[in-house]
């Protein structure tokens, strides 16, 4: 056993946080958590804490205490892995698990000395409701503080609500509760939720000597602790202007919402009376479908970098990249490699393509320096690394070659191929498709242990996933140097095995012929559009195809529903009629609906009079209304079946890593989880149920042996 040798000045030691005796009169709680890489608020430190409170108050002698940290960080916030088991609670048992962590907050506010917080680093939710808790804040200048909890689908618990008006007023705490945004260190003074801002190296010296100021009585700390406890200002105009923000997504995103609330009905209540409703509210937020989802989402973004990190491991470093194939998607490919310090050989056979993707390299690290993340030097230095060419001289060098032609089968073997002689015997060759087969690109060349899928997805710069498609000759390596690229990158590569769609393809064409079913049975495209739009797509399955371009979302399917006759049949596709007539979406100004270019050079879109009467050639029963209900459950059932099949196929390793390739490469709703998150949170029972009534629909509302299995052990796929 491991024994802690306790100084004379020690007056407490856990193993998240010490007390000790710094002056004679003067007592510093130091948050150093030595079981973990950072501070934060879990159930051992809320223990802690309140031992040391216990400590300090039967110190008779001590004048002032200083909250400071040993870490690069103050407090990070709550601990997001307790959440499951927290959230599980009813809400009479939760609130009062809240209001006990609250509890020590107010203990630690009620100490009658002076207290003042040193925060060196990041101090966000829980962490920065403790800062709150105190007389004084002293920040970093590179620090950052924020109530960032309504990202996670909660509001603050620990006291933000009610700490923050009255310290700040109420117009600072709605704007920072309700848009979650993480302050820097230059914002924060100027909103009056800290006191100093000085260099880093200088926070804990700066905050104990704003502590002696306090002691000595030339800091009127008593008069700070009286506003704690007195009532809010109400602010009519910013109260009326959050509401107006936060009603927008509070049918599926209610805590933005339900904080507002929440500070309006606590602003004339009592310090202790608003923390209580406080806790309540918290807790029936907390059992929302939007909190379980996006914490749940927080923990499947820390597993995707723990195995990417884990698999980079195992990978080949790659110093230098070659793209083939020009044009948009591989200037971008280009941009963002160069951005990310991997310089890039763009090969193409027309100087036209390399215009092309050389000018949307340009375009794209113009918007970093109008944006002021770049300068313009930093810009240039980037794009020389970039060097378009039409041979293959210096190929040879790339320890990872991409191939981005034009996603026809035929082309891509012929260019692999030949690429491949001009590759070096280690390098990894990758393909960048969306929907092609990774085995059978692979036939004809020499070294297929060697090659991989890497599908990129549209627009490049702004879409985080990448799949990385193992083939059955592609070695670990080659899939380990993969990932590692494409999280240098930025990206979030996610590990898939090669079947028809791959992963987020093939479930979306389930959902877009669930679309087609509609459509065929005389439903409107755009109520189908609307009803999806309110149910938490960004955009409906009509106005997608037009963006993503009707041609290729064609051959997407038709790829697709190929590789599974038994279920899928891309016959009567809408998406097809509509490329077959030249109407392109986006691309040409015409699909389902009709653009015109905005002032800004987007695209703006408006209805097409023509498509409803070009459509009724695919509907013999003619028009028919469907209500809002039913056209979400004839998309979003075969997404599920789609997902469960993925899962039992073994196209993916994990039900997080699944949901989060949907949340990233389609935008499935967020407030949803992804598409198994879901499913468990309808049920099985319901979403088996549910396909019952859709049998006549055909195979596409079929749920597999296992659904059925799961639904009767009401098993789920996140414990």
């Amino acid at each position: 056993m491991n024994h802690i040798i306790l100084s004379e000045t020690t007056m407490y030691h856990g193993t998240t946080l010490r007390l000790d005796l710094i002056e004679p009169h003067v007592a510093e709680l130091c948050f150093d958590r030595r079981d973990g890489p950072v501070n934060k608020l879990d159930r051992t430190t809320f223990g802690e804490l309140s031992n040391a409170l216990a400590a300090i108050r039967t110190a008779s002698h001590l004048e002032g205490l200083l909250v400071s940290s040993a870490r690069d960080g103050f407090v990070v916030g709550a601990d997001i892995y307790e959440f499951a088991a927290l959230f599980a609670l009813d809400e009479d048992a939760l609130a009062a698990r809240i209001r006990g962590y609250t509890a020590i907050f107010t203990a630690l506010e009620d100490l009658p000395l002076p207290i003042v917080s040193a925060i060196n680093g990041v101090a966000l939710g829980g962490g920065f409701e403790l800062a709150l808790a105190t007389d004084y804040r002293v920040m970093a200048d590179a620090a950052r503080v924020g109530l960032p909890e309504v990202g996670l689908g909660i509001m603050p618990g620990y006291g933000g609500t009610v700490r923050l008006p009255r310290i700040a007023g109420m117009a600072c705490a709605l704007d920072w509760i309700v848009s979650g945004t993480q302050r820097r260190a230059d914002a924060a003074p100027d909103a009056g939720a800290v006191d100093l801002v000085v260099p880093q190296d200088r926070v804990r010296d700066v905050a104990l000597a704003l502590l002696r100021e306090a002691i000595a009585g030339r800091e009127d700390w008593r008069a700070r602790r009286r506003r704690h406890h007195q009532p809010v200002v109400v602010d009519p105009a910013a109260l009326e202007a959050a509401r107006l923000v936060t009603a927008r997504q509070a049918a599926h995103y209610p805590a933005a919402s339900a904080a507002v609330e929440l500070m309006a009905k606590s602003a004339s209540a009592s310090r202790d009376a608003a923390l209580t409703l406080e806790s309540q509210a918290f807790a029936a937020i907390a059992k929302s479908q939007a909190a379980a989802s996006l914490a749940g989402l927080f923990i499947n973004d820390q597993l995707l970098k723990k195995k990417a990190k884990n698999d980079s491991a195992h990978g080949r470093p790659v110093g230098k990249v070659a793209i083939l194939g020009a044009g948009i998607m591989g200037g971008g490919i280009a941009y963002q490699s160069a951005l990310r310090g991997t310089p890039v050989i763009m090969k193409d056979i027309a100087q036209h393509a390399l215009d092309i993707g050389m000018a949307e390299a340009g375009k794209l690290l113009d918007k970093q320096v109008a944006a002021g993340r770049l300068t313009q030097a930093k810009a240039d230095l980037v794009k020389k690394t970039i060097t378009p060419q039409l041979h293959y001289d210096g190929v040879d060098q790339a320890d990872l070659v991409i191939e981005a032609v034009v996603e026809d089968q035929a082309i891509k073997q012929a260019v692999l191929a030949e690429v491949e002689r001009h590759c070096g015997p280690d390098a990894v060759l990758a393909s960048n498709t969306s929907s092609l087969s990774i085995t059978a690109l692979a036939r004809g060349l020499r070294r297929p242990h060697n090659f991989v899928g890497m599908h990129f997805f549209n627009p490049v710069p702004a879409m985080a996933l990448v799949e990385v498609i193992r083939g059955p000759h592609t070695s670990g390596e080659a899939v380990a140097t993969t990932v590692a690229y494409a999280a240098a990158m930025g990206k979030t590569p996610i590990v898939v095995q090669d079947c028809p769609g791959f992963l987020v393809n093939r479930i979306l064409t389930a959902y877009l012929l669930g679309f087609a079913g509609l459509i065929q049975d005389g439903a409107d495209f755009e109520q189908v559009d609307a009803a999806l739009e309110a149910f938490g797509w960004p955009m409906g399955p009509a106005y997608l195809q037009d963006v993503i371009g009707m041609d290729t979302a064609r051959h997407v399917v038709e790829i697709i529903a190929a590789g599974y006759p038994d279920r899928m049949s891309a016959a009567d596709n809408p998406g097809s009629l509509l490329a077959d007539a030249g109407r392109l979406g986006q691309k040409n100004g015409l699909g389902f609906y009709r653009y015109e270019t905005d002032s800004k050079g987007k695209a703006r879109k408006l209805a097409a009079a023509d498509t409803h009467a070009l459509l009724a050639r695919l509907q013999p029963g003619g028009p028919r209304t469907f209500g809002a209900a039913e056209i979400v459950d004839r998309t979003m059932l075969p997404m599920l079946i789609e997902a469960a099949l993925c899962m039992e196929n073994g196209v993916v390793d994990s039900a997080a890593e699944l949901d989060m390739a949907l949340i990233l490469g389609l935008g499935f709703p967020r407030y949803l989880g992804g598409p198994l998150r879901y499913a468990d949170f309808l049920g099985m029972h319901t979403v088996v149920k549910r396909c019952a009534i859709y049998a006549d629909d055909g195979a596409l509302y079929r749920p597999t042996a296992r659904m059925i299995e799961m639904a009767a052990a009401s098993h789920t796929y996140f414990a």
